[in-house]
């Protein structure tokens, strides 16, 4: 079996084995299961089509447990009481409870993980087109649950969108303003039927756009390459351009191929002297990480820190010399011939350390070998700490990019999508696959 083989089908299995077969909740993480991330969720119903066309499992028991998971999120209570509930405004809380679906804690109702969640539950809209009654109905729950979300609600801050929400304290003081990843919350806003946001939310959102130069590149900055990566999960930006990339004569493909080639060659240059980098190790995203700590390695006093949004641009730089396969490998389809070779070398390297049961895990930090120090996972005194975790929106990214370069399924699948080509022509998008398609 080959490699990409190899690592799309342990990946697949985190979603499958992992998922409660009675809801279609998916964990956050695998070893701690007591909440799921409905951003997971939305990759696990990405996953499923994959998993299928694959072989990995039949049709009909996918299409079985897309039905389970969307039965549940349309069925769920929605208010703005602060317990007992799964989301409010047809939106959803950010984490749930693996067993009952409720609100975990006192998370937000977050608008980036429900969008998340949508992305993979049109996935599945456009994917179960059967006259069976299974695919039927996946279709019509799809469409009834994208059609809940009201997103005018969300643009308290008209015409951006808000973060979140919680029932104690209202909207979060914060909108998505660009570049990240909420491209795809913007997108999917544009193309609902029923409760769309204002389109002059996307020149709002391009308005804060920073363009420059480090590493060698020149493009759209971000730090944490998950920003590069998570909309173009599902959209296929290749050969589209809003207004914006066609003053700067690029797409938004060549822009993540552009912010990969530079965290490449940031960890070639290595400032920071970190253990490790080096032209097949290197990505730089929201990670778990060692320790929230200082200390002395490798020569020099060193800040660590356990999850964080680590990423290297023009701006913003946060590293402390912990990795991400998922940086790589959600870069496969823009730059191939470096993530893909960067991947081999770090499963070959580090072995079962960092490439077992449902693929890669989800960091390592080569520096970090202080043993006893770390607060998670574990530490190798020759080879430095390792995760002993796979996260569900890192786990994600790696499978559906390994299979949009190798087929893209899931672009076209989306392309097919009415809502989604809606969002994007009201966002100003034209050209390639677009051509015909806007008013």
């Amino acid at each position: 079996m080959g490699f990409l083989d190899t690592l799309e089908q342990r990946t697949f299995h985190y979603f499958w084995d992992l998922t409660n077969t009675t809801n279609g909740l998916t964990p956050d993480r695998s070893a701690a299961r007591s909440f799921s991330s409905i951003a997971a969720v939305g990759f696990a119903l990405t996953a499923y089509p994959i998993g299928v066309e694959r072989g990995y499992v039949t049709r009909a028991a996918a299409a079985q447990r897309a039905l389970t998971t969307l039965q549940f999120f349309w069925s769920a209570p929605q208010s703005s009481a602060a317990t007992g509930v799964t989301g409010y405004k047809g939106f959803f809380y950010h984490f749930l409870d693996m067993s009952t679906g409720q609100r975990f804690g006192t998370v937000e109702l977050s608008t980036i993980d429900t969008a998340l969640l949508l992305a993979g539950v049109l996935t599945c809209q456009s994917y179960f087109n059967d006259t069976t009654a299974t695919e039927t109905a996946i279709r019509a729950l799809a469409d009834s649950i994208y059609r809940r979300a009201d997103w005018q609600w969300a643009a308290n801050n008209a015409p951006a969108i808000t973060l979140g929400w919680t029932p104690e304290n209202g909207f979060m003081p914060y909108d998505w303003r660009g570049y990240n990843e909420a491209m795809l919350v913007y997108i999917l806003a544009f193309g609902s039927p029923t409760h769309p946001a204002d389109s002059t939310g996307w020149a709002a959102w391009t308005s804060t756009y920073q363009w420059g130069t480090f590493a060698g590149q020149t493009y759209l900055g971000f730090g944490p390459l998950f920003g590069h990566q998570y909309s173009h999960v599902w959209i296929d930006f290749r050969g589209i351009q809003d207004a914006y990339m066609a003053a700067h004569g690029i797409d938004y493909f060549e822009n993540s191929r552009r912010a990969t080639y530079a965290e490449r060659s940031y960890a070639i240059a290595n400032p920071g002297a970190w253990v490790g980098y080096g032209d097949r190790t290197w990505g730089l995203t929201a990670s778990d990480g060692p320790a929230n700590d200082t200390l002395f390695l490798s020569g020099r006093r060193r800040g660590f820190h356990t999850y964080w949004a680590r990423g290297a641009s023009f701006t913003d730089l946060e590293d402390d010399g912990t990795i991400a396969p998922t940086a790589a490998g959600g870069s496969i389809p823009f730059a191939p011939e470096i993530a893909l070779p960067a991947l081999w070398a770090m499963r070959d390297k580090y072995g079962v350390n960092l490439f077992s049961t449902y693929g890669f895990l989800d960091a390592f930090n080569p520096t970090f070998t202080a043993v006893g120090q770390a607060t998670q996972g574990r530490v190798d005194p020759q080879l430095g700490w390792f995760d002993t975790d796979y996260l569900g929106i890192d786990e994600g990214p790696m499978l559906a990019m390994a299979e949009n370069y190798r087929t893209g399924l899931v672009w076209q699948l989306l392309r097919a999508n009415p809502y989604v080509a809606r969002g994007l022509c009201r966002a100003g998008f034209s050209g390639g696959w677009l051509a015909g398609r806007c008013p």
